[in-house]
């Protein structure tokens, strides 16, 4: 562990958030470099004077390149631009590849259905991309994906499981958010992806939400609005296009906007002082795109409109009163938080258009004659101000996309899958996320640490990730391993219980992790092992607010995450090989 000595001295340079920025000086520039547009001004250039091969890669000023394009492209190639599809087979289907060749769409997501093959990841982002250059225009992709950290990770294979959002907030060191996103970003750069959809920042204002939770920073404002900088700007110096999510805030629901439309019952007030300060803090540095999320919030717009489909939430309060500049994407167009209210899914990406979204997801591909093209292709021919407000969005597009494919070192537009294998796991994020789990371990209850069992004794471990038991017994060699699902049963849950009591003479220490509603059942019925002399352990590896009632084990300790990397810290702590320092980013309530 005594790599973690040269990580923490960087990050007490980093206590104030202008120090994260001193890691690369041009953090902050780079972000302003990307965002800025001029989208939202009328320029009255004369078309004639520009060549009439003019592309994407011409050598003109973005702002007039994007704008002499946005102008020349059919009303098709503008709706087009707007639009961001997924795949759901191991490679895009022929119907993704027709909407690039033939339509010129502007971007496309990769999901984390089938992910594992990262090398063929990104042999078919090479083939779009190729497919993009075809086309007059020569406009590239922008490639999508959900790489937050924690467990949320669409890209699979290789890539690094971290520790995520919360443990970052238990370790309460901004540096430790910029070094998290550069390593996850470079990870995905590498295979081509050049805009990922985080930081999350959320807050964590429900503890009975599950669709957040962990993915948030903590309950705090003012540091989420700074981790949320940070790792921004670390995304950015990886050559990834960071993005700022769920505007205005998902932290104070427990519903999950892909069943339900979540109903916020917060007012102005509220939230301006509470979840829309991250996103300020993230406006001021200029990020460069934010997402909208399918939230209704009835005390502040009575008809109960999402704010993915509000032009009051993304036209007057995002863009007029806070000032933002920068690129507004949709979250899921396919998640019932948005269609429950507009009705259909035609109605619903026309209503996101006229709210101001730039670009518009959807997790599946249309059929090329799908209604949502269809309906939308024909307003922008009937009503004048509908199709204004594309060209505008693309014009935010193109010169977004010129800026960072132009002026920066993005993602590569054809990634050398012979750089994979020695580019994922990053090379240097080992090391980086061993220290920084180990800075987040947070001890709720401590008992008498380390444990070390007497002279013959077992100690038993109980849970679910192989991680746990690996860790575990590089310090505790003679274990008695009760392995549980992951996704435990109640009776599987009781089950453990008993095996662990049958077992209970032979030990000393009983170390058993929690992750869920059952697993902590499986706890609660240990608590008479007490009375015998057993020490209970609880590792708690997803949100602490499961264990809040367990204070009666003889050690509680915090990890937020079954990254094998908090397993590491966990169990380094347990041993008394690390002293625990981590703070608890949310307030307890029983």
């Amino acid at each position: 562990m005594k790599r973690i000595a040269k990580y923490l001295v960087i990050s007490l340079l980093a206590l104030n958030i202008n120090s994260v920025f001193a890691q690369s000086s041009s953090n902050k520039n780079l972000m302003h470099t990307v965002s800025k547009n001029s989208a939202d001004v009328e320029l009255n250039l004369d078309l004639s004077k520009y060549p009439e091969d003019l592309d994407f890669w011409s050598d003109v000023p973005n702002a007039e390149l994007a704008y002499v394009i946005s102008k020349r492209m059919s009303d098709e190639e503008l709706l087009s631009q707007m639009l961001m599809f997924g795949w759901a087979g191991a490679e895009p289907s022929e119907l993704l590849n027709s909407w690039v060749r033939d339509r010129g769409l502007g971007s496309v997501k990769v999901f984390g259905w089938n992910t594992d093959n990262t090398t063929l990841v990104a042999k078919s982002i090479t083939a779009l991309q190729k497919k993009a250059q075809s086309r007059r225009f020569k406009i590239p992709l922008f490639v999508a994906t959900d790489q937050e950290g924690g467990w949320i990770r669409h890209v699979k294979g290789n890539t690094s499981i971290t520790p995520g959002n919360l443990s970052i907030g238990a370790g309460g060191l901004p540096i430790d958010s910029w070094y998290s996103a550069y390593y996850i970003c470079r990870e995905i750069a590498v295979l081509g992806i050049n805009l990922n959809f985080a930081p999350t920042i959320d807050l964590y204002t429900d503890q009975n939400s599950t669709i957040i939770g962990t993915r948030s920073f903590g309950e705090d404002p003012e540091k989420a609005g700074i981790m949320g900088v940070a790792f921004a700007a670390g995304s950015m110096s990886a050559g990834v296009i960071p993005t700022a999510k769920h505007f205005p805030g998902h932290g104070d629901t427990e519903n999950d906007s892909h069943v339900f439309l979540p109903k916020i019952n917060a007012d102005f007030d509220t939230i301006s002082k509470r979840e829309l300060v991250p996103f300020k803090y993230l406006i001021d540095a200029d990020v460069p795109a934010i997402m909208s999320g399918h939230l209704s919030f009835p005390l502040i717009r009575q008809n109960g409109e999402p704010a993915s489909l509000s032009p009051y939430f993304l036209g007057e309060l995002l863009r007029n009163q806070l000032g933002y500049k920068g690129l507004i994407i949709t979250d899921d167009m396919m998640m019932n938080g948005d269609t429950l209210y507009a009705g259909s899914l035609s109605n619903a990406f026309k209503l996101a258009i006229e709210a101001g979204n730039d670009i518009v997801i959807s997790s599946t591909t249309a059929q090329l004659n799908e209604n949502l093209w269809t309906s939308n292709l024909q307003r922008m021919k009937d009503v004048p101000q509908f199709k204004t407000k594309v060209e505008t969005a693309v014009r935010r597009i193109l010169e977004i996309k010129m800026n960072y494919f132009k002026n920066t070192n993005p993602a590569p537009l054809y990634p050398d899958v012979n750089a994979i294998d020695a580019a994922i796991p990053d090379p240097d994020g080992g090391e980086f996320f061993v220290d920084q789990a180990c800075r987040s371990i947070t001890v709720y209850r401590k008992g008498e640490m380390p444990y070390l069992p007497q002279k013959g004794k077992k100690v038993i471990l109980a849970g679910s990730e192989p991680a746990f038991f690996n860790e575990m017994k590089k310090y505790y060699k003679d274990s008695i391993d009760i392995r549980m699902s992951y996704n435990l049963g109640s009776n599987e849950a009781q089950y453990a219980a008993n095996l662990i009591a049958g077992r209970a003479d032979e030990v000393d220490v009983i170390f058993v992790c929690v992750w869920d509603r059952n697993s902590v059942k499986t706890v609660e019925a240990l608590k008479p092992l007490q009375k015998r002399g057993k020490k209970i352990v609880v590792f708690s590896i997803m949100s602490p607010v499961l264990s809040f009632n367990l204070d009666w084990a003889d050690t509680v300790l915090f990890g937020y995450s079954y990254s094998p990397y908090s397993f590491t810290g966990l169990a380094a702590v347990a041993s008394g090989r690390v002293e625990p320092e981590g703070v608890l980013p949310i307030s307890v309530e029983k």
